[in-house]
C-alpha cells in the first residue's frame, strides 16, 4: 500500500491546512452561534476547489483519488464540523452518485457546474419510516410518458435548503422490493419539489438540515440516475464511498481535540505542577493518541482500497463504525481533561462534543455497520472455514 500524495496534492493539503487555520477556524464560534457559514468563506473554498474534490479534471473538478481526498478531509475536519459536514455531503453523497452511475449526457450537464460549486449537491434516501431499514422507503415515483411523477417526503436531508441537484431514491415497482427501487437526479426548480423547514440540531451548526416534499414532482425519463430498479444498490454503493471519506473527516477531527488536550494539558497547573504530570492524564492521551493513529492507519488503508477498485464493503463499514466510535472517545476524553472549562459553549471542546455524538448515526448508525460487517463474514464463512485445513 503507498499513501505517497503527489506533489499537487501535496500543495493542496498545506494551502487547505492554512486556510482552516487562518480563515475558517477563527470565526468557528461566529459560525457556530449564528448556524450559518459566511458566503466569503464558501466562495474562498469554491476558488480552492474544495468542491470538486470528486469530480474528474475532465469536468471541471481536481480529479483526485480517495487517498488524496482522505489527505484533504483530514485538515477539513480540523475546524467546525458544520463546515465539514457541507463540503464532505457536497463532494461525497451530493455527487459522487453522478460521477459513478450517471450517463455522459449527465455527467456534461451536473459535473461541471457541482465541481465549481456553482450547483450544491445533496443525497434523498431518508424518510420517517425508511431510516436504518433503507428498503423502506415510500416515496413513490410513476411513469408517465416522458416523465416520472414523484409522490413523497424525505427528512434530515444535509445541504437541503442550498442544494440546486438532489440525488431521489423512490419506489417505481412496490412489487419488487429493495429491487423496485429507482435513483434520480431532481433539479431543485423542478415543478411539485419543495424544500420544507430548517430542523433545529443537537450540533452540526452551519450545515442545515432540512425536510423535501414531492408533491406530483415531475422529472423527466432521462434523469433516471443508473438503471430502473438498482437505486437501492446505487444507494449502498454510494454511502460505502463516501465511508473513508467521513472517516478521514472524523480523525481530523481527532487530531485537533489531541492538540488542544496536549496544550491545554501542558499550561494547566494544579497542585503546583502542569496536569500533564498526572499519569490519569497521561494515561488519557496514550489512549487517544493510540485510537487516533489507529484510525489513521484503517482510513488511509480502506482508501487506498478503493483507489484500486477494490471491493470494500466490509472494509468501508468498518471504518465508519471505527472513526465515529473513536471521535466519541476521543471527544469525551478531551473533555475530561479540559473539565469544567471544556464544558462551556464558549470554547471548542464541547462544540467536537456534541458534533461526534451524530456520527454514530448518519450515513449509517454503528449498529448498521456491525450488521454489514457480519453480513460479508457470513458471506465469505465458507472461504474463512477452510483456512488450515
Amino acid at each position: 500500500m503507498n499513501f505517497h500524495l503527489d506533489e499537487d496534492i501535496q500543495a493542496l493539503k498545506s494551502t487547505v491546512k492554512d486556510f482552516i487555520y487562518n480563515t475558517v477556524d477563527p470565526r468557528a464560534q461566529e459560525m457556530e452561534e449564528n448556524d450559518y457559514i459566511p458566503e466569503e468563506i464558501m466562495q474562498m473554498s469554491k476558488e480552492m476547489g474544495l468542491f470538486g474534490l470528486s469530480i474528474p479534471a475532465e469536468y471541471g473538478g481536481l480529479g483526485i483519488g480517495m487517498v488524496g481526498k482522505a489527505a484533504i478531509y483530514e485538515e477539513i475536519g480540523k475546524t467546525l464540523n458544520g463546515y465539514t459536514t457541507l463540503i464532505g455531503a457536497h463532494t461525497g453523497i451530493g455527487s459522487v452518485g453522478i460521477v459513478e452511475m450517471g450517463n455522459e449526457e449527465q455527467k456534461q450537464k451536473y459535473l461541471p457546474k457541482l465541481a465549481t460549486g456553482e450547483y450544491i449537491g445533496a443525497f434523498a434516501l431518508t424518510e420517517p419510516s425508511a431510516g436504518s431499514n433503507a428498503s423502506n422507503i415510500k416515496t413513490t415515483a410513476v411513469r408517465k410518458g416522458d416523465k416520472y411523477i414523484i409522490n413523497g417526503s424525505k427528512h434530515y436531508i444535509t445541504n437541503g435548503n442550498i442544494a440546486d441537484v438532489f440525488t431521489v431514491m423512490a419506489v417505481t415497482d412496490p412489487n419488487k422490493g429493495a429491487k423496485g427501487i429507482t435513483s434520480f437526479i431532481v433539479d431543485r426548480d423542478s415543478p411539485g419539489f419543495f424544500v420544507g423547514n430548517i430542523e433545529k440540531k443537537m450540533g452540526l451548526h452551519g450545515s442545515q438540515s432540512v425536510e423535501l416534499f414531492f408533491e406530483d414532482c415531475e422529472v423527466p425519463v432521462e434523469n433516471v440516475l443508473g438503471v430502473e430498479g438498482e437505486g437501492y444498490v446505487n444507494a449502498l454503493k454510494i454511502l460505502a464511498n463516501g465511508r473513508a471519506g467521513l472517516a478521514a473527516r472524523n480523525l481530523g477531527s481527532c487530531v485537533k481535540l489531541m492538540e488542544l488536550s496536549l496544550d491545554y494539558a501542558m499550561e494547566r497547573e494544579q497542585f503546583g505542577k502542569p496536569i500533564f504530570e498526572q499519569q490519569i492524564i497521561q494515561h488519557y492521551l496514550a489512549e487517544m493518541d493510540l485510537d487516533t493513529e489507529t484510525l489513521r492507519s484503517m482510513t488511509y488503508r480502506v482508501a487506498w482500497m478503493v483507489d484500486q477498485g477494490m471491493k470494500v464493503i466490509k472494509e468501508a463499514a468498518g471504518v465508519k463504525l471505527l472513526g465515529s466510535e473513536v471521535y466519541s472517545r476521543v471527544a469525551d476524553k478531551a473533555l475530561q481533561i479540559h473539565g469544567g472549562i471544556g464544558y462551556m459553549s464558549e470554547y471548542p471542546i464541547e462544540r467536537f462534543y456534541r458534533d461526534a455524538r451524530i456520527t454514530r448515526i448518519y450515513e449509517g448508525t454503528s449498529e448498521i455497520q456491525k450488521n454489514i460487517i457480519a453480513a460479508q463474514l457470513k458471506k465469505n464463512y465458507k472461504s474463512l472455514s477452510k483456512i488450515g485445513g
